[in-house]
């Protein structure tokens, strides 16, 4: 028999219960204490919907081709990788349009600005729950650190820096110095963002298109490749791949989501955390200002109304505090609103910590341009990820790829499609 794949969670182990009146899938692909979060979220859900419904837990992993392509109603995941999620890139519809035709309520200025900036669309309407967020941020190993006599406490703040440790590590025997994940995001939005550099600029008869190939991302990527040929930096994939390249103790610096954090610290060996790296020889360079990304709890289109109703519960269930504190301390995940900060605090963890992600999340966006989920950013990543593949297989330099990924991006039909302002 055809493995499914399927984690169905019933309202109660002690007897069968009555048929519910409505019965949704939500798909996801999560393991360990962030799966084992979930499903206590979803149990306690369905408990107190006394038979009017309940959410049944699908596991994408084991799921045969095939089986993708019969399409749940809810789906965590990161939007760049619905392809692996459904075998094909569906319609969602907007969450705030979930919510207000349910009777259900959706105030985006319950949220933190940045993370609303990551799923909202240019009138800052919320097209999906940012429930599995990150900010990039570099970790290292600092056993490894140590063997090659270098401070675990002191992690490189610059690129120029990173440059320094990969040498040293190298030197003492690490295979792999440095590697990065989710490429794009990581270092060129990101980059882009740290160095007041736009991510996309309006032209003057009023037309956008997406700029990351100005002097810093060709400086970044020249570099990256200079790292490539001399063994400092190794590519994985553009995705998640190195992820298990650090945790495994393979890789002794990554660059990638924070909410990595939490498993790797409970891995084999001792791991730091700190900010992206930057360029400290760019004048007007914002370290901090970072941009959130990563996993958001989307609707598929095309249902019931009755399943929108169970599904906009759902959501509302997800926002209560207590729900959130859960759910951050088990899976590392940003916290959404500040009342889940306060839960938080509340429940002891570090105030020091929480107060930085605070200030962070709470920045207003500016002017600047940024390309949004469902509006093309997943095939900017798509293209970018397909010429920097040219630099790392020495065919084309940096500027090169990145002009021409830039010329596919703007001349393709629907890309970038509709841009807006970032968080910053």
């Amino acid at each position: 028999m055809r493995r499914m794949g399927w984690v169905l969670l019933l309202v109660t182990a002690l007897a069968a219960p009555a048929r519910a009146s409505e019965e949704i899938i939500l798909r996801h692909a999560l393991s360990g204490k962030a799966y084992d979060a979930l499903a206590t979220l979803v149990l306690r859900f369905n408990d107190e919907q006394k038979g009017k419904g309940r959410i049944l837990l699908q596991d994408l992993r084991g799921m045969a081709e095939e089986d993708r392509r019969q399409l749940p109603l809810l789906a965590l995941l990161d939007s760049d990788d619905s392809v692996d999620f459904f075998g094909t890139r569906p319609r969602f519809k907007p969450l705030y349009r979930v919510m207000s035709e349910s009777g259900e309520k959706l105030d985006a200025k319950r949220f933190f600005p940045l993370l609303v900036d990551s799923v909202d669309d240019t009138l800052g309407r919320l097209q999906a729950l940012p429930l599995g967020m990150s900010l990039p941020v570099l970790m290292w190993n600092k056993e490894a650190f140590r063997k090659a006599g270098l401070d675990p406490e002191n992690p490189p703040k610059t690129w120029w820096e990173v440059q320094e440790r990969a040498g040293k590590l190298l030197d003492a025997g690490v295979k792999c110095p440095l590697t990065s994940s989710r490429f794009a995001w990581v270092n060129l939005e990101n980059v882009s963002s740290q160095h007041d550099e736009p991510i996309a600029v309006r032209e003057k008869n009023g037309a956008t298109r997406v700029a990351l190939n100005q002097l810093v991302d060709v400086k970044h990527i020249a570099l990256l490749a200079s790292w490539y040929k001399s063994s400092y930096f190794h590519y994985f994939g553009a995705g998640a791949e190195s992820d298990r390249k650090f945790i495994s103790g393979e890789c002794a610096m990554l660059t990638g989501e924070s909410a990595l954090y939490a498993e790797a610290k409970r891995g084999n060996f001792e791991v730091g955390v700190a900010e992206l790296p930057y360029y400290d020889d760019v004048r007007g360079a914002t370290p901090h200002k970072v941009l959130p990304d990563g996993a958001a709890l989307w609707v598929l289109a095309g249902r019931k109304k009755n399943q929108y109703k169970l599904a906009a519960r759902f959501v509302s269930f997800l926002l209560r505090p207590q729900a959130q504190l859960e759910w951050v301390k088990a899976t590392g995940y940003l916290p959404m609103t500040p009342a889940a900060i306060e839960a938080l605090k509340a429940a002891g963890v570090a105030p020091t910590l929480l107060d930085a992600a605070t200030r962070r999340l709470s920045e207003r966006k500016s002017p600047t341009l940024r390309t949004k989920h469902g509006f093309g950013l997943n095939r900017v990543r798509d293209i970018l990820n397909q010429e920097i593949a040219a630099v790392w297989a020495n065919t084309k330099p940096a500027k090169e790829a990145l002009d021409t990924a830039m010329s596919r991006v703007n001349g393709a039909p629907g890309v970038p499609g509709v841009l807006a302002p970032a968080g910053r």
